[in-house]
């Protein structure tokens, strides 16, 4: 009986140990190839509880999720310009193909590093030595990750690999490509500088000149307008003069020679040379005799 049972507990120990051994679970975040004998058997991407053959089957697991491939020391590159930029770069991939990505590189995540590496680095080498230094530093960037990337990714689907995206992080100059660039961008600006200048001198002369055609224009109207109100006057005083003539033209002869009695002799040092019988001397004879009826 003691030994029936020992061999029940036998069976029942190899039995769960075979259940354990089948039975297997996937991530959400990984992928899970079943091989048979060494050969892909079944290629799992949905995440669950599994079952497997014990002892002829055999289960690997690759992850799902986005990778990151950061390389490790900026590349120096060579622009169309011949002059070298060293670029910093890194790449986001992930397997969308479990079964060609075992089958081309084994599953070996190493081995598809470096050949996504190899891949990135000559299309970057290319692109870069398409454009200038200005281009790749801040002209084109994003045109030349974009074309990058599509390169990139048309080369890792042959290894079942997407390439998401390729950023570069920074593109420094040696110190002697600095200086060239430098120097470049000054002069680049100082031109900028001088059309700005330029085109503000020419802004001010035309101001000027509206400005001189305004005051032009003003003091012209108002030199018309002073001119017409001068007019509007003489011709005011004019008729005055002429109603006060035809009242009393004798008063009004009388009056004129006082005025230009008044301005001929305005100052102590003022001299006239007429003859005595003048008419300049009417009115004053006039008055010298009626001082001389008065006293007789």
């Amino acid at each position: 009986m003691r030994a029936r049972l020992n061999i029940l507990a036998t069976l029942v120990a190899v039995a769960l140990v075979i259940f354990a051994t089948s039975i297997f679970t996937v991530d959400q975040r990984q992928y899970a190839i079943i091989f048979q004998l060494g050969e892909v058997r079944d290629v799992i991407e949905r995440p669950g509880l599994y079952f497997k053959w014990p002892m002829i089957q055999n289960v690997r697991y690759f992850d799902k999720r986005i990778l990151t491939l950061d390389a490790a020391e900026p590349e120096r590159f060579i622009t169309s310009e011949k002059k070298n930029v060293l670029v910093d770069s890194f790449v986001k991939w992930r397997i969308v193909d479990p079964k060609l990505y075992y089958i081309s590189v084994a599953g070996d995540e190493a081995r598809a590093v470096t050949r996504l590496s190899q891949t990135v680095n000559a299309g970057l080498r290319e692109e870069f030595g398409k454009r200038t230094v200005h281009d790749v530093v801040s002209g084109e960037r994003d045109r030349i990750m974009e074309q990058m990337r599509e390169k990139a990714d048309q080369d890792a689907r042959k290894i079942g690999v997407q390439i998401v995206d390729v950023r570069v992080k920074r593109v420094d100059l040696p110190t002697e490509v600095s200086e060239s660039v430098y120097r470049r961008m000054e002069a680049e600006r100082k031109r900028v500088a001088n059309e700005l200048r330029s085109e503000g001198a020419a802004e001010a002369e035309k101001i000027r000149a509206d400005a001189d055609r305004q005051r032009e224009v003003i003091v012209a109207e108002a030199y018309r307008e002073a001119q017409k109100i001068k007019g509007e006057g003489d011709a005011k005083a004019t008729a005055t003069y002429a109603q006060a003539f035809g009242q009393n033209p004798e008063f009004y002869a009388f009056y004129r020679s006082l005025e230009a009695y008044r301005s001929t002799f305005k100052n102590k040092g003022d001299v006239i040379v007429v003859e005595p019988n003048s008419d300049f001397f009417k009115y004053m004879k006039s008055l010298g005799r009626g001082a001389e009826k008065t006293s007789k």
